[in-house]
């Protein structure tokens, strides 16, 4: 009889599943200021590396550079961060506004709440077991080249 662990189902379904319930869950509390969960974590970012070449912005986060632009294009209209000229002709920054930078204050204390609400749900031991599993994961991945759509 063969008692080895196996998986079952899809690995990939299921994070994205648990992705789209925890996002749902930060979206409904950050979303109270106007702003996407995926909105906020850009927009924190630039605050703290900016100015920063959106190249290297999306090496940090791990995104492709489309993927990026998409989002920056809502945060500039906004008004809450600028894409300004760089060091040379061909180069760009992107920078954090004041308006950005009160409105990523403002967002945070919304993410507190949606990020302390879920420890509770879950269970502190849970959520540290599970940054930590997901941390190895990412690592033992690491080398496995990125595509086109992520995001």
């Amino acid at each position: 009889m063969d008692t080895a662990v196996k998986p079952h189902g899809c690995t990939n379904l299921k994070l994205r599943q648990l992705m789209r319930r925890v996002a749902q869950h930060y979206d409904a509390e950050v979303g109270k200021t106007g702003l996407r969960g995926t909105q906020y974590s850009l927009l924190s970012y630039v605050a703290k590396l900016g100015p920063i070449r959106p190249v290297d912005l999306a090496g940090v986060m791990k995104v492709d550079a489309s993927t990026l632009t998409r989002n920056l294009r809502l945060l500039i209209t906004a008004g809450y961060v600028t894409l300004d000229a760089g060091p040379d002709a061909r180069s760009r920054l992107v920078n954090c506004t004041q308006a950005g930078r009160d409105k990523r204050q403002e967002a945070q204390r919304r993410w507190r709440v949606a990020q302390e609400a879920l420890n509770e749900r879950l269970g502190a031991q849970r959520v540290v077991a599970l940054h930590a599993l997901l941390d190895e994961c990412q690592d033992l991945l690491a080398d496995v080249p990125e595509g086109e759509t992520d995001e």
